[in-house]
C-alpha cells in the first residue's frame, strides 16, 4: 500500500512538469499590438482563464477583460519575446542621418514584419522620443512619447503614443507602440508595417556608440567626426556610417583593394581571395552528371579557400570585409559538408575546418576598447554577434546576446575584471543556420545511437581575452528546429573534435519550442536527441524495469519476514533491517526517476535533488552493510556472550546516527564542494571532473574494510573450532551467520566493482544491472529461504491460513 501511494504521489507531482510554458505577458499579431493577455476574459458570454483556439488556427487571448465588448485580441506566444525577437539594426534609422541623396530615399517600413523588436547596433538602442523632420532616411519618421504603464498584469509593459514627423508638422497619431523592459537592461518594441520609418537613437553615448569616425551627441544622434562627411548617395549599413573627408578613390592590385581617403590617415584592406574558374563553375552549377569530379574540385576549393583566410585573418578586419569573406566561404563550406555527409571522417574534418576558420575571422573583428561596442553580421547561413567591453563600459553585469534562433547570457563584465584581463574582454556568438540537416547522424561510435540535431549550431568564444575562465556558467537558449516530441528529451551537447559530448553542459529547462542549456565552458553547442533507440538500448530499458521491480517485491517480502521475526537475532538484526529499508527506497526512487525521466530532466533542480537523495540512500545501504560486518566481527570475538555483547557494542540509537549520519555528511560535503555535480542526463551523479568518486570512493573504501573484517572473521571462526569443540551448536550457529553475512556483502558489494566498466561493454552493463537489481532477491534467499527456522514458521502460518482446523472439520461432518 505504501509503495502504491508513493507511486501515485510521484505521478501527480511529475506530471505537472510536462506542461508547456506560455507567456501570457505578451502577444503577437491580432489587433492588440503585442499587449498582454487579460485573464480571465469573457468570450461569447463564457469566462476563460487561459488561451483558447475558437475561430482561429492558433491559440489566442483577449487583451481586455471583455472580448465581446472590446474585441481586442492577440495570439499567445510559447517563447519569451525578451529572448526571441527580431533586431532593428539599420544605422540609417538614427536621427542624425539626414541624407536625401541616396537612390532609395525616402525609406519606409511597409515591408517590416509585425512583431517584437530590439533596437541594436550603431543606429541606437531605443526608439527615439523627439520630433524632427527629414531624418532617418525618410520624409516621415515615427518616434514615441508619453509611455505609461500598461493596465495589464505585465508590470514591465508600457503603452507609448506614436509621434509622426513630416516636413510640415509633428503630431500625435492614434496608434500605440508597446514597449517592454527585459532582463539584461534593454527594451523590446512591438512594431508593425507603416508608410514611414521608426527612428532610433542612443540612450547612452560612448566613444564607440556610432562606429568608426563618428561620434554620439547628447540627444543620441550620430554624426561624423569633425572634417568628415557621409558621401552623397551613400546609405549606411552594417557597423559604419562611411564617414570620409572626400569621395573615395579605389586602387587595386593582385592582393588587395585599398580604400584611400585624403582628409584622414587610414586605410581599409579588403582581401582579394583567389578563386579558380573551376571552383566558381562547380560551386554554382546544378549539373550532377560528373558528381565525382565536382566533389573533388569543391573539396580542393574548400581547402584552398580556408587556407587563404587563415593567412590574412591574423590582422584586424572590418565588419564589411568579414561579411564579404563569409559570403564566399560559408556556401562553399555547406557544399563540402553535404559532400562529406556520407563519410564520417570527411564530415568531421570539414566541420572542424568551418568552425576554426570562422572563429579566426570573427576574432579578427575584435579590437581593444575602453568602453564597449557591438558588431552584428546577419547572412542567410550565419549570424554573428560580437560584444567587447573595456574598463569604462556601462553594460550591466549579465550581457544578453541574441540571434534569430538562439540567445546567450554571459557575465562578460565579470570576466573582464579578472586580474589578467585588466578590464578588457570580448565575446563572439555565432549561429550556423541550415546546418542540422547535414549533421543528422551520430558522431559517437561508442554508443551506436541514432541521434538528430534539434537546433542550430551555436559557437561561443572569448577572442583576444587573456584569461578565458568563466566566473559563472553561461546559459544558452536554443530554438528547436523541429517541434519537440513530448516523448523525447533533448540533451545539451558540445562539439569535442570528433563527437558530441555532454560533459559540463546541463539541460535546465525545456518546452515544445525551446530549451535552455547551462554550460561551464565555451565551445560549439547544440541540442541533440536520441530519436530511435537501438534494440540493445530498448532491451536494457526493459531489463532494468523488470528486474528492479522483481527485486523490490523480494525486498518487501524480506522486510515483512524480518518484521515477523524482529525479536529473533538468528533471523535478523537492526543493521539488516535498515540495509533493506535503504535499498528498497533507493531502488523504488531509481525506478520512478527513470520512468518519469522525460519530465524530470528538464527541471534541473528536481533532477539534482533526486540524484542527491539516491546518493544518500545507496551510501546508507553500504554503511549499514559495513555496520553488519562490524556486528558480526564483535559477535565472533565473543562467542560465549552473543546477545549481551551485541547490545553493549552498539545500541540502536547509535546505529541510526552512524548508519544515516555518515552518509548525510558525505552527501553534504559533496554538494558543498561540487554543487553542479548532481543531475546528469539520467538524474544521477555527473561523471565529468571526477564527481562520481564522491560515491565510488566511499563504496570501495567500505568494500576494502569489509574484506579485511571478513578475513579476520574467518580466522576467528577457525580458531574457535579448535577451542570450542564441546559447544558444537554455538559454533554451527556462528558459521551459519558468518556465511550469510559474507555472502550478502559479496552479492551487494562486488557488482559495484563493475560500475566504471559499464560504458565499454553492453555485456558488462547488463550483468551490472541484473546483479544490482536483484539485491533484494538475494537477501530474501539467504536470510529467509535458507533459514530453517523461517521456513518452519512460514509452514505453520500457511497451515493456519489454508488448512482447516480439526474443529472445523468435525462441525462440517456433523452438519
Amino acid at each position: 500500500m505504501t509503495c502504491f501511494l508513493t507511486w501515485i504521489t510521484a505521478t501527480a507531482v511529475l506530471s505537472t512538469l510536462c506542461v508547456t510554458e506560455m507567456y501570457y505577458n505578451f502577444t503577437i499579431n491580432g489587433n492588440a499590438k503585442g499587449s498582454a493577455c487579460t485573464l480571465p476574459f469573457i468570450y461569447k458570454g463564457n469566462t476563460y482563464n487561459t488561451c483558447v483556439e475558437f475561430n482561429h488556427s492558433t491559440s489566442w487571448c483577449s487583451t481586455t477583460s471583455d472580448y465581446d465588448k472590446d474585441e481586442q485580441w492577440g495570439e499567445c506566444v510559447y517563447e519569451d519575446p525578451c529572448i526571441f525577437h527580431k533586431l532593428l539594426s539599420d544605422p540609417w534609422r538614427n536621427i542624425g542621418f539626414n541624407s536625401t541623396s541616396f537612390a532609395e530615399w525616402p525609406m519606409n517600413d511597409l515591408k517590416l514584419q509585425e512583431g517584437w523588436y530590439q533596437v541594436f547596433g550603431i543606429g541606437g538602442d531605443v526608439l527615439d522620443g523627439t520630433c524632427s523632420a527629414n531624418r532617418s532616411g525618410t520624409n516621415m519618421s515615427y518616434s514615441i512619447t508619453s509611455c505609461k504603464p500598461s493596465q495589464s498584469s505585465n508590470q514591465n509593459l508600457y503603452n507609448c503614443m506614436l509621434l509622426c514627423s513630416t516636413s510640415s508638422a509633428c503630431s500625435l497619431t492614434r496608434q500605440i507602440v508597446n514597449r517592454a523592459s527585459c532582463h539584461g537592461g534593454f527594451f523590446i518594441y512591438y512594431l508593425f508595417p507603416t508608410t514611414g520609418i521608426f527612428s532610433t537613437s542612443h540612450s547612452f553615448c560612448s566613444a564607440s556608440s556610432c562606429g568608426e569616425h563618428a561620434q554620439c551627441n547628447h540627444d543620441g544622434s550620430c554624426v561624423c567626426d569633425s572634417g568628415l562627411l557621409i558621401p552623397d548617395g551613400f546609405l549606411p549599413k552594417g557597423d559604419s556610417y562611411g564617414c570620409t573627408g572626400a569621395p573615395p578613390s579605389v586602387t587595386t592590385d593582385t592582393t588587395s583593394a585599398i580604400l584611400m581617403t585624403t582628409a584622414i590617415n587610414y586605410t581599409i584592406s579588403v582581401p582579394d581571395i583567389t578563386v579558380s574558374e573551376d571552383c566558381q563553375y562547380w560551386t554554382n552549377t546544378k549539373n550532377l552528371s560528373h558528381r565525382q569530379t565536382r566533389d573533388n574540385i569543391i573539396a580542393e576549393c574548400y581547402k584552398n579557400l580556408s587556407s587563404q583566410i587563415d593567412d590574412f585573418s591574423t590582422k584586424e578586419l572590418t565588419r564589411n570585409v568579414v561579411e564579404k569573406v563569409l559570403e564566399r566561404f560559408i556556401p562553399t563550406a555547406h557544399q563540402q559538408l553535404s559532400i562529406g555527409s556520407s563519410n564520417q571522417d570527411e564530415l568531421v574534418s570539414s566541420l572542424n575546418t568551418m568552425l576554426n576558420t570562422t572563429e579566426k575571422l570573427v576574432s579578427a573583428l575584435v579590437k581593444i576598447t575602453e568602453t564597449s561596442y557591438a558588431i552584428n553580421i546577419s547572412l542567410p547561413d550565419i549570424e554573428i554577434r560580437v560584444l567587447a567591453v573595456g574598463p569604462n563600459s556601462f553594460l550591466g553585469k549579465t550581457s544578453v546576446i541574441n540571434t534569430a534562433d538562439a540567445q546567450m547570457e554571459i557575465d562578460l563584465i565579470g570576466i573582464s575584471k579578472s586580474e589578467m584581463n585588466k578590464g578588457h574582454a570580448a565575446v563572439s556568438f555565432v549561429s550556423y543556420t541550415n546546418i542540422p540537416s547535414m549533421l543528422n547522424r551520430s558522431f559517437n561510435s561508442e554508443t551506436n545511437m541514432e541521434q538528430t540535431l534539434m537546433s542550430t549550431l551555436v559557437s561561443a568564444t572569448l577572442p583576444k581575452t587573456t584569461n578565458k575562465t568563466l566566473n559563472k556558467p553561461v546559459n544558452f537558449t536554443l530554438k528547436h528546429t523541429p517541434i519537440l516530441n513530448p516523448d523525447h528529451i533533448p540533451s545539451c551537447v558540445y562539439w569535442k573534435e570528433t563527437e558530441w559530448v555532454v560533459d559540463g553542459c546541463t539541460l535546465i529547462k525545456t518546452n515544445s519550442s525551446h530549451s535552455v542549456c547551462s554550460c561551464d565552458h565555451l565551445s560549439t553547442f547544440a541540442l541533440i536527441m536520441q530519436i530511435n533507440p537501438t534494440q540493445s538500448d530498448q532491451l536494457i530499458v526493459l531489463l532494468n524495469t523488470t528486474f528492479v521491480a522483481v527485486g523490490l517485491v523480494f525486498l518487501s517480502l524480506a522486510l515483512l519476514t524480518f518484521a515477523i521475526f524482529r525479536g529473533n537475532p538468528r533471523v535478523t538484526n537492526p543493521a539488516l533491517i535498515n540495509l533493506c529499508i535503504s535499498l528498497l527506497l533507493a531502488h523504488l526512487l531509481f525506478l520512478l526517476t527513470q520512468h518519469f525521466l522525460q519530465y524530470i530532466q528538464p527541471k534541473q533542480l528536481v533532477c539534482a535533488l533526486l540524484a542527491g537523495v539516491l546518493h544518500f540512500l545507496f551510501l546508507s545501504a553500504f554503511v549499514w552493510m559495513f555496520i553488519e560486518a562490524v556486528l558480526l566481527f564483535i559477535t565472533v570475538k565473543s562467542l560465549s556472550k552473543i546477545r549481551s555483547k551485541q547490545k553493549e557494542a552498539l545500541i540502536m540509537r547509535c546505529l541510526i546516527v552512524i548508519g544515516y549520519g555518515s552518509s548525510l555528511i558525505v552527501v553534504g560535503m559533496s554538494a558543498a564542494l561540487g554543487p553542479n555535480g548532481y543531475g546528469s542526463d539520467k538524474c544521477w551523479l555527473k561523471e565529468d571532473r571526477g564527481f562520481i568518486w564522491s560515491f565510488l570512493g566511499p563504496v570501495y573504501f567500505i568494500l576494502a574494510c569489509n574484506t579485511i573484517l571478513f578475513s579476520l572473521i574467518i580466522f576467528s571462526i577457525m580458531v574457535a573450532l579448535t577451542r570450542l569443540n564441546s559447544d558444537v551448536s554455538q559454533i554451527k550457529q556462528m558459521r551459519t551467520i558468518a556465511f550469510k553475512t559474507i555472502a550478502q556483502c559479496i552479492i551487494l558489494g562486488c557488482p559495484w566493482i563493475l560500475g566504471p566498466f559499464t560504458s565499454s561493454s553492453k555485456v558488462v552493463e547488463i550483468l551490472f544491472l541484473v546483479l544490482n537489481s536483484q539485491q533484494g532477491t538475494f537477501i530474501f534467499l539467504v536470510h529467509c529461504v535458507l533459514n530453517q527456522e523461517v521456513r518452519q514458521q512460514y509452514k505453520k502460518l500457511i497451515g493456519v491460513l489454508f488448512i482447516p482446523s480439526e474443529s472445523t472439520i468435525t462441525e462440517v461432518q456433523m452438519t
